[in-house]
């Protein structure tokens, strides 16, 4: 689609939790306000059919989305609001679990150790907020899983989709996309100066393309089909430079009367056929036939058919520069090269690349990282009460014949069961949004698009959020652990 994924995911997420406002209504409806009271079982159950038909209305979109056809912007749009309601519901359907959990754990509780058992009591005490904590750091967990699950998704499709630019390691300069076509004799002047300013020394190779893009020319060899993915396509125009640039070996003979058909296939080629045309106003296609080599190379991505200025020049034709590069045969561009020529070079006039390869996007790193670190807290919330905490540390104290110990073990505890609950709710809900979302999230809109590759679930990184939070969170809680003592009143003294 033609923007930037994971950023709209991460708004889209937002949206459906607004869809979803009616989770933190449905906690505090569901959880009982007596402690030995107990959740009615029809708040269970309307909130599970809520999130099936969430997790049914996603599906449908995903559905909607797998199928080969390109949507329109419109269709498409309403494709992702089916999904993100769907979304919404599957969050708010969620809200009655935590407190349906609690309650289920009372009963294994007394059969553990009293550190476990007091925590699932004072939690179960305070239900209202400790099912409020729960929630937020359900809701945190999922938007951080789905978060994670989308991005990892669209690295896999963007991945699939890349096209490099040149070889490993060169630079390019190319005009600005604002102006289609080649540089002016001026511009391509100014452009070199200020690469040989910042790259003393550094030969400079050039590409070359006719003047006028209306002007047709086409350089093709029998047996010999040129991959889509190309970077250069039918034909690259220049000088010896290039061409070594092209085979990444200086020692590839040129010649200025013969064309060079670069390939990794197993063909053999004496000769290219060149069409052209005459003049602009003349739309009959001449051809001319050229000696040609064979030069291998390895990399699919530039393969092309090399034909010599020379032989352009005497077709008729003006060329002009279309692309000047620092071979990285020659000469590795550092990041601070690429800064400096970029900041000399007006962006109007040029554009600059490094090819690197494929580099996956980490903007959507900061958000999931703060929503575990959200998760994080609201777990930890649940033992802010320093009332209930001076109770307990009573209670502790004397079944750890006086041991602090006892104390710091109850809070490990009972963080770490806030937040295991949390994160395990969550990840129920954050797995599915993000693998159903990715769907529309990535649905082809052009005929360009390529065929979608199958996505990576990040398994490991799911497992290791879930195991990993509670953990982390039972250790805070031992850390920061501060019990309220208890002062006795003193006897009034005597007269």
């Amino acid at each position: 689609m033609p923007f930037d994924l994971v950023f709209y995911a991460f708004w889209a997420l937002i949206v459906a939790y607004l869809v979803g406002l009616p989770l933190i209504p449905a906690v505090l409806l569901s959880a009982p306000s007596n402690r030995h009271g107990f959740i009615s079982r029809r708040f269970v159950v309307l909130g599970l059919c809520v999130s099936c038909a969430g997790v049914w209305l996603m599906g449908y979109g995903a559905w909607l989305a797998r199928e080969d056809s390109r949507y329109g912007g419109l269709e498409a749009l309403g494709i992702l609001l089916i999904a993100f309601v769907g979304a919404g519901l599957l969050a708010a359907g969620l809200g009655p679990l935590p407190s349906w959990l609690l309650e289920t754990l009372g009963p294994y509780a007394e059969r553990l150790s009293p550190p476990f058992r007091l925590a699932v009591r004072d939690l179960t005490r305070r239900r209202a907020g400790a099912v409020l904590a729960i929630t937020l750091a359900m809701t945190a967990t999922a938007f951080g899983l789905a978060l994670t699950v989308i991005a990892a998704g669209e690295t896999t499709q963007s991945r699939a989709e890349y096209l490099p630019r040149g070889r490993p390691g060169s630079l390019l300069v190319q005009s600005s996309p604002a102006y289609l076509g080649p540089f002016s004799a001026e511009e391509a002047a100014t452009v070199r100066a200020a690469m040989e300013r910042e790259l003393p020394g550094v030969p400079i190779v050039r590409s070359e393309a006719v003047s006028r893009a209306s002007w047709h020319f086409d350089a093709t060899a029998d047996n010999v089909e040129i991959p889509e993915e190309a970077v250069y396509g039918d034909q690259a125009i220049g000088d010896e430079k290039l061409l070594r640039y092209l085979t990444g070996d200086q020692s590839t003979p040129y010649d200025e009367g013969a064309a060079v058909v670069i390939t990794s296939a197993n063909v053999k080629v004496d000769s290219v056929r060149l069409s052209y045309e005459m003049n602009e106003n003349d739309e009959t296609i001449k051809s001319k036939t050229v000696r040609a080599v064979v030069a291998r190379t390895s990399d699919p991505h530039m393969e092309t058919i090399f034909v010599p200025s020379k032989l352009v020049r005497d077709l008729g034709y003006q060329l002009q520069p279309s692309e000047l590069i620092i071979d990285p045969t020659l000469r590795r561009v550092t990041a601070e090269e690429r800064q400096r020529l970029d900041d000399r070079l007006d962006d109007a006039l040029a554009e600059i690349h490094v090819e690197r390869g494929f580099e996956a996007s980490t903007e959507w790193v900061p958000f999931a990282s703060a929503a575990f670190l959200a998760a994080l807290a609201c777990a930890l919330a649940s033992g802010l009460d320093k009332e209930a905490n001076g109770r307990q540390a009573r209670v502790m104290r004397r079944a750890g014949n006086g041991s602090a110990a006892a104390f710091r073990w109850f809070c490990a505890c009972r963080a770490g069961l806030s937040a295991l609950c949390g994160t395990a709710l969550g990840a129920v809900a954050g797995c599915p949004v993000g693998m159903l979302l990715l769907w529309p999230l990535t649905m082809p809109t052009t005929w360009e698009a390529p065929a979608r590759v199958p996505f990576e679930t990040p398994w490991p990184v799911i497992a290791a959020v879930v195991a990993g939070l509670p953990l982390l969170a039972a250790a805070l809680g031992a850390l920061l652990a501060r019990e309220q003592p208890h002062v006795s009143t003193p006897a009034a003294s005597r007269p």
